[in-house]
């Protein structure tokens, strides 16, 4: 039930991403639309997959808004300060229900939440030949995974640096 109201939630964020009349209100739609779908993730069981969003979407955000905050401010010319804080005050508290009911799906500390992971603990050392778990896991059994999540922090971090870095360069220097 809680990943339709989140996926119900990602659809509206959406609509209104496309649809708002400023880019910062539709950069923070979008952003929310990003942040349902690590809420998604979370409640789906895959932690990995929720961190790895999680970070893409405020590298993201963090290269949209230098991108537009100079560009379109027509929210905070206009004076509609006391809309801007309602509509503020009613995400977080969105987000924060979301996280609440997402979180409380998680299971408790060192506990597997799935019979594959008891496999993994007790076959680390004989099928692997690593002493700690982790490290077993890691570079054994989910190494395709862990390439894939490093290469997408990878490419955001280039992203980020190519955003920030100064134009252009004068006479070959």
């Amino acid at each position: 039930m809680e990943l339709h109201i989140i996926l119900l939630f990602m659809i509206v964020a959406a609509l209104v991403a496309v649809e708002a009349r400023d880019l910062i209100s539709s950069l923070i739609s979008l952003s929310a639309a990003g942040l349902g779908l690590s809420l998604s993730f979370l409640i789906l069981k895959a932690p990995g997959l929720a961190i790895t969003q999680l970070v893409v979407e405020i590298l993201c955000i963090i290269i949209l808004i230098r991108g537009t905050i100079n560009k379109d401010l027509p929210l905070v010319k206009d004076g509609r300060w006391f809309f801007n804080t309602i509509a503020t005050v009613v995400f977080l508290a969105c987000f924060l229900i979301f996280a609440f009911f997402a979180l409380k799906e998680l299971p408790k500390f060192g506990e597997p939440s799935m019979r594959v992971s008891k496999e993994y603990i007790a076959d680390s050392l004989t099928s692997t030949g690593f002493a700690n778990v982790v490290s077993a896991i890691t570079q054994h059994f989910r190494n395709l995974d862990a390439l894939a999540e490093a290469a997408v922090l990878f490419a955001a971090i280039i992203g980020v640096l190519a955003v920030t870095r100064k134009a252009g360069r004068v006479n070959g220097k």
